[in-house]
């Protein structure tokens, strides 16, 4: 698949990229893409909830009315989960979330979320690039020639580029990452794809393996 390399004013540079079709060309697994998704937003999760259990309470132990004959539950303590204020019955507890997902299934996840992309024709390609100063109104320009304002736009860059990451930073669904960072998530999350040339090489060396 070829795609013709733009540059940051929208314009063509006359000059075509191909796409590798061992990663923009496969046909998406869409299973190993949920396993993937699901490992990211475990990932996210903090994991810190905690409820405090009828041992945990304190409260005097003593039983408030007789075993039977009180037409009621056999609720013993103030701390009963019977009671408002009581311990809780199976509540959470400090966990991890995260859990182990193999290689070659990430990695053949996040060749499927970019051939979803390559399929519905939502990949840009510009030339390499770089902003003088941090300024949100220059990367604002740039979206606003390159036809993705008001999308939600991921910018893959070779590299880290402090520059263009602050100037990106206070616009709502823009988000800039560099190659080595693609992640299944936020592929998919996003509506278009930019990808600096220089970020193609990258994920061919990383997913083409």
């Amino acid at each position: 698949m070829e795609v013709s390399v733009l540059n940051i004013n929208g314009q063509e540079t006359g000059r075509k990229v191909t796409l590798n079709d061992a990663i923009f060309g496969i046909e998406p697994n869409d299973h190993v893409i949920y396993l993937d998704v699901k490992q990211y937003l475990a990932d996210q999760r903090q994991g810190t909830a905690k409820s405090k259990e009828r041992s945990e309470h304190t409260g005097s132990t003593r039983k408030l009315g007789r075993q039977k004959g009180g037409g009621g539950a056999r609720r013993g303590d103030i701390n009963s989960p019977l009671l408002r204020g009581g311990g809780r019955v199976f509540g959470p507890k400090p966990r991890d979330y995260s859990f182990k997902l193999n290689k070659k299934v990430k990695m053949l996840a996040r060749k499927s979320a970019l051939a979803y992309k390559a399929q519905e024709n939502a990949i840009i390609v510009v030339e390499n690039f770089n902003l003088d100063a941090p300024k949100t109104k220059d990367f604002v320009n740039i979206t606003k020639n390159l036809k993705v304002e008001g999308k939600k736009a991921l910018l893959l860059l070779p590299d880290v580029n402090k520059n263009v990451y602050l100037s990106a930073r206070n616009i709502q669904k823009a988000e800039v990452m560099s190659a080595s960072a693609l992640n299944t998530y936020k592929v998919l999350n996003a509506d278009v794809l930019v990808m600096a040339e220089g970020s193609l090489e990258i994920i061919d060396g990383i997913l083409n393996k």
